[in-house]
């Protein structure tokens, strides 16, 4: 049940095989172990990806896709799993990483006016940089473990069941 409700969300391997992103890992992408789709390519994708999504740098894809090369995870599910932090969600998720931040470092909040510029973006290191960095750090740990852990148990509940209903 896990594996098939996984396999109807999955991106077609052509052509994650083929965005121009990825192009950089050339023949590490024909591993067959990459498009497999276990328990423990699950848990480790998700794991994957969900860490990157929360981790604030350009091309969160190509990180993602790089560590599922490396462990030998399912790579599409790694890939797509980083854009749960997209245009729509980054600005909630990166504001929630900040007052993470602001609580682990024990920081008071400073309020900020976001400026599409670089002086602001220099600025801003210093200043609210350190908390939503250790923010973003904390989140994407937590989010890594809770998707790790919450793929392992969903799986073996999904075949568990499925040995029930064989046996009825």
């Amino acid at each position: 049940m896990a594996k098939k409700t996984i396999q109807r969300f999955l991106p077609d391997p052509n052509k994650i095989r083929h965005h121009k992103s990825l192009r950089v890992f050339g023949r590490l992408l024909h591993d067959a172990n990459l498009w497999h789709l276990n328990r423990r390519s699950a848990r480790g994708a998700f794991a994957i990806g969900l860490f990157f999504a929360f981790i604030p740098v350009p091309f969160q894809m190509v990180l993602a896709a790089a560590a599922a090369i490396i462990l030998r995870v399912n790579l599409p599910i790694s890939v797509a799993l980083v854009w749960i932090t997209n245009p729509l969600t980054m600005p909630p998720i990166f504001y929630a990483s900040y007052l993470v931040g602001t609580l682990v470092l024990n920081q008071p909040e400073q309020h900020f006016a976001f400026e599409a510029s670089w002086a602001w973006f220099i600025e801003s290191l210093s200043t609210i940089g350190p908390a939503f960095l250790v923010g973003s750090l904390v989140c994407a740990s937590i989010a890594s473990i809770i998707g790790y852990f919450g793929i392992d148990f969903i799986w073996r509940r999904s075949v568990r069941r499925a040995w029930l209903m064989r046996n009825n």
